[in-house]
């Protein structure tokens, strides 16, 4: 099964931003380690900064790939043209995101994609990537 792994704005400095709330390990270092955790999926990881390109990546791979893990950052809370990207899409979404959510700022409590998404996963650092993939695979939707 392909699966893309879709990273947000400043997802780009794990490792070396707010460790104490994202950790210290960078996500390249991470998404290697999932390859070898997870060899029976094809996994393809994209990261962008710009709203655009994340939306035109969901749209590349929205009809085609088995799946998407999503992790919009700071655009889960503001994008609406996220959500709608999610909501003309076949592919399945999973919604990720390495701190909880719930437990931060107010503003970070609502997620606007979360409605486009077969689930969220929060709180669990990194390893919120590896519970999605191991959702999707047991899930074989």
């Amino acid at each position: 099964m392909k699966i893309q792994i879709i990273n947000g704005p400043n997802l780009n400095l794990l490792g070396v931003r707010e460790e104490d709330i994202y950790g210290s390990r960078d996500f390249e270092n991470y998404f290697e380690e999932l390859k070898k955790r997870f060899p029976q999926t094809e996994l393809h990881y994209f990261q962008s900064n710009i709203e655009g390109e994340l939306i035109n990546k969901i749209h590349e791979v929205g009809f085609s790939f088995g799946a998407i893990i999503l992790n919009a950052g700071a655009y889960t809370h503001t994008s609406i043209a996220i959500h709608d990207a999610l909501g003309a899409i076949k592919t399945k979404t999973v919604e990720v995101h390495i701190s909880n959510i719930h437990a931060r700022e107010e503003f970070r409590h609502k997620s606007l994609i979360t409605s486009k998404c077969i689930g969220m996963i929060s709180g669990f650092g990194l390893e919120g990537y590896a519970l999605a993939l191991q959702y999707i695979l047991n899930s074989k939707f």
